[in-house]
């Protein structure tokens, strides 16, 4: 029959291989991220090529699409190395309903990219089209965030997912001025979309803060020196505060584009430190958990090699004829030991189990707002910028969290239905 220590050592050996695989699942995450960085450039690009009806840009565009070329084929191998795992992933299924939903879209970018080539689509197709590949791949990531085991690993990848979101969101806001600057003008439409994806980031990097704070690490996304952020708010109000259809200066085309850059590169900077800490983190975990295997593993040895001692040896039967002295002070020494180690096992096992439902809490309002925001824009035929407006407006009418104001739009799903 298996003794505790045996059930003891299953539960270390299933923690580390959950750890192993938040380790790859985390290489994942870092090449997800770098192929999210080099698209947000390419669509930067794009725009710039379309709002110059193909007149320039073409070169840069060119030579980006190479390296986006190079980070796929990065993440796509990740892709099929999690696959062969499929089995022992917790949240696999969906998980790879995410991956499975964002391969058709890299699927499709060489056509796409055909279409900007030859100016067959506008910069806001265009926009579009990359908008939703990157969602699809930051969905993967939040994923990985949703069904990490450890606390720790857990805070680290939903800062690391809520600051990519907030860098979208500042991608997206590059590519929104590029085509603006560089086709001479700029609507009421697009400049509430640009206050949008400004107040977008600010929340995205607020939650970044939050999950961050405790950190040892100086991870905020100020990096950016003063100066730069200057420039980059005077083109905001160039732009955004202009009366709509006043004509603006393509020559700014290029500054803001690389303004805008500057600023993405430090916090691409950001983010890679946040991968390197979240390797770290994964061995630090894979290595303590190990340790202690061993340690339970020299203890079950002793067990075994005092398998014929007496049943009061490791129970205290007091019926039964007493051992030698040594020999019953050794056998209750080693039955504390085992109890002191389940018991700070279960302790251990209930502490992360609390910290992942506060860490996952996060997670699960936003999956909530999401939610409402899709059925709204599905019965009241808003985008999802309009839903999320509404839903905030609604919050501070009426003094409530954004979360609540969801969740009583998802009761009333059914008699929308």
């Amino acid at each position: 029959m298996k003794s505790g220590p045996n059930f003891l050592m299953a539960a270390l050996r299933c923690e580390i291989d959950a750890l192993e695989q938040l380790a790859r699942t985390s290489e994942l995450v870092g090449a997800i991220g770098r192929l999210v960085h080099a698209l947000q450039r390419e669509r930067g690009l794009s725009n710039l090529l379309l709002g110059s009806r193909g007149q320039g840009f073409a070169v840069q565009r060119s030579a980006q699409v190479v390296e986006c070329v190079r980070m796929e084929r990065a993440v796509r191998t990740g892709f099929d190395r999690l696959e062969t795992d499929a089995g022992r992933i917790g949240n696999g299924a969906r998980l790879f309903s995410r991956i499975a939903w964002v391969l058709p879209g890299l699927d499709a970018l060489p056509a796409l990219r055909g279409r900007i080539g030859a100016t067959e689509i506008d910069a806001a197709q265009a926009t579009a089209a990359f908008v939703k590949l990157i969602a699809g791949l930051l969905a993967v990531v939040f994923e990985a965030a949703d069904g990490a085991t450890s606390p720790e690993i857990s805070r680290l990848l939903v800062a690391m997912f809520n600051f990519m979101q907030g860098k979208e969101f500042a991608g997206q806001e590059r590519a929104c001025g590029a085509a603006a600057f560089a086709s001479g003008h700029n609507d009421s439409a697009r400049q509430q979309h640009w206050l949008h994806l400004i107040e977008s980031q600010e929340r995205c990097f607020q939650v970044f803060a939050e999950f961050t704070a405790s950190h040892p690490g100086e991870l905020r996304p100020t990096d950016r020196p003063a100066l730069q952020f200057a420039e980059l708010e005077r083109f905001r109000r160039i732009a955004c505060a202009a009366p709509a259809g006043v004509a603006l200066d393509t020559g700014l085309s290029q500054a803001w584009f690389d303004c805008s850059t500057h600023r993405i590169d430090a916090m691409k900077d950001v983010e890679d430190r946040l991968a390197a800490d979240l390797r770290q983190l994964c061995a630090q975990k894979t290595a303590q958990a190990r340790a202690d295997l061993q340690v339970h593993e020299a203890l079950l040895a002793r067990l075994v090699g005092d398998a014929d001692a007496p049943a009061d040896l490791f129970f205290g039967d007091a019926a039964a004829s007493p051992p030698s002295a040594g020999t019953t002070v050794y056998g209750r020494q080693l039955e504390r030991s085992i109890l002191e180690i389940v018991q700070e096992q279960s302790h251990r096992l209930q502490a992360m189990s609390d910290e992942l439902d506060t860490v996952r809490a996060a997670l699960n309002e936003r999956k909530l707002v999401e939610r409402a925001k899709g059925l709204l824009m599905a019965h009241r035929r808003l985008s999802e910028e309009e839903a999320h407006k509404m839903l905030r407006r609604t919050a501070m009418n009426q003094g409530r969290r954004l979360v609540e104001v969801a969740e009583s739009v998802l009761s009333m799903a059914e008699y929308l239905e």
